[in-house]
């Protein structure tokens, strides 16, 4: 299947790809495989009994990386997709996911991401996940992932998710098992404009002694669009969990925040932040004096915020 000059532009969006990328790779066009390429420690296989790829993870693979980006263009695709990351022990990695839907018709199109990461001890993961949707149909553009993180004694991951522009509607959940020492973040940054909806859901189970977490949601809802956070941690031994919402609203915009914090351990150390504002009008005035007009200055500020 060849590649349009549009599904380029999209990948370039998404993953940051502009070339065939380095070591192993699983590029998905429409439901179908478009291209791979595996390393000496990262192998990556079809599944059998559902659409979708195992990617295995050697012991000690470092400075490795792994992408698999997802394009969406056909009218009325609704893609599903089970990826499983089996990573091994005392590695270093980073993983780059990514949806981009080109929608050119009044049909909706969609994807459904569900990825499931098994982190084995001592291991060490960067994933970065990008959502982006794009074109002048007037189909609704859907993308609903789910997460399933598994992180086994002291292993770390560190989770970038970014919904750019153009989805109509998303609900993103992700789910977290975390082992004695284990380590996980979270920064988020969304942006919703017209009529569109947005809704994240983070459940963390601090099971292990010494776990941690930080959750971390930066959003902007512009004109009419509904934006909703739920962050629920779950301190059921020694641990510290952090979450956090910062939220900038415009127009009639509306924003939901629902931290909830459970300590099943006097040990449990569990803090959550909620902040949902306008932008501060002295924000908007000092730009203006160095010559930027109001809607400048506002787009300035929130490529501040969201950076």
């Amino acid at each position: 299947m060849e590649l349009t000059n549009n599904d380029k532009e999209l990948l370039a969006t998404i993953a940051d790809l502009h070339s065939v990328p380095l070591g192993a790779y699983n590029i998905r066009k429409d439901g179908k495989l478009v291209s791979r390429s595996v390393s000496a420690n990262i192998n990556i296989v079809t599944k059998k009994d559902k659409p979708g790829i195992d990617v295995f993870i050697k012991d000690g693979t470092v400075n490795e990386s792994v992408h698999i980006p997802v394009i969406v263009s056909e009218a009325g695709l609704k893609d599903l997709v089970y990826n499983d990351f089996y990573v091994g022990k005392d590695c270093d990695v980073t993983i780059v996911a990514g949806c981009g839907i080109a929608c050119g018709t009044s049909a909706d199109e969609g994807h459904d991401g569900i990825h499931s990461f098994h982190i084995d001890k001592n291991s060490k993961v960067k994933y970065v996940e990008k959502h982006y949707a794009s074109g002048s149909g007037s189909g609704k553009r859907i993308l609903n992932p789910i997460t399933n993180i598994y992180l086994d004694k002291n292993s770390y991951m560190k989770m970038d998710t970014v919904q750019i522009s153009g989805v109509t509607e998303s609900v993103r959940q992700t789910d977290a098992v975390l082992d004695d020492g284990a380590k996980l973040e979270i920064n988020e940054k969304i942006m919703t404009d017209e009529s569109e909806y947005a809704e994240t859901i983070f459940n963390v189970d601090l099971n292990g002694k010494d776990s941690s977490t930080h959750v971390v949601s930066r959003a902007v809802a512009k004109n009419k669009s509904h934006q909703v956070f739920k962050s629920v941690i779950n301190g059921n031994n020694k641990c510290f969990g952090h979450t956090e919402c910062d939220a900038i609203i415009m127009d009639e915009a509306n924003i939901v925040a629902k931290p909830e914090l459970t300590a099943k351990s006097v040990d449990a150390s569990l803090i959550h932040e909620a902040a949902i504002g306008k932008i501060a009008g002295d924000q908007i005035i000092k730009l203006q004096t160095l010559g930027l007009t109001e809607q400048e200055a506002e787009e300035e500020i929130i490529k501040g915020f969201l950076r």
